[in-house]
């Protein structure tokens, strides 16, 4: 049986500059997500042939503005993988979703990573992704649009700002 590549640790530039786009990403995440209760997934193939996922469970408000993370190991070991995908050198891709707590149903997002950032992800795939198995008891999501999530350039991150 052939060995797993082996991953090959970044550089701490690289881990440095998708520490700031994981936060600038996250930070977009939660405003475009706006108020409610959401459920983050993020799901990673390793370049090892391995997957490794994260969830964090966040209540966002606006009045007044709050945001609380259910469980904060939960959250940083998200932070940490999102960091990781986006920086790129040891995943080959990831993919985020997003669900909101909603009647009569949940609704559902999702973002692909690229070139080191967030993406919106296909609807269809999406709608592919959740409908439950047949025979199995599982909660009907409502996927919708992901909206795009603006990027601040590296030089925009390194300007004074006024």
């Amino acid at each position: 049986m052939p060995a797993r590549p082996e991953l090959i640790r970044p550089d701490n530039a690289a881990i440095a500059a998708a520490m700031s786009r994981a936060l600038t990403a996250l930070a977009a995440l939660v405003q475009a997500l706006g108020d409610g209760e959401h459920t983050i997934h993020l799901v990673a193939e390793r370049t090892d042939d391995t997957f490794v996922r994260g969830e964090a469970d966040l209540s966002v408000g606006t009045a007044p503005l709050r945001l609380a993370v259910l469980d904060e190991d939960d959250y940083a070991a998200l932070r940490t993988l999102l960091v990781f995908a986006l920086e790129g050198s040891t995943v080959r891709g990831a993919v985020l979703v997003a669900t909101t707590a909603a009647e009569p149903h949940p609704r559902a997002c999702s973002w692909t990573v690229r070139n080191g950032w967030l993406h919106p992800m296909d609807t269809a795939e999406l709608q592919q992704a959740v409908i439950p198995c047949p025979g199995v008891s599982a909660v009907l999501r409502e996927v919708y649009d992901a909206p795009v999530l603006p990027q601040i350039s590296d030089t925009d991150e390194e300007s004074p700002r006024g």
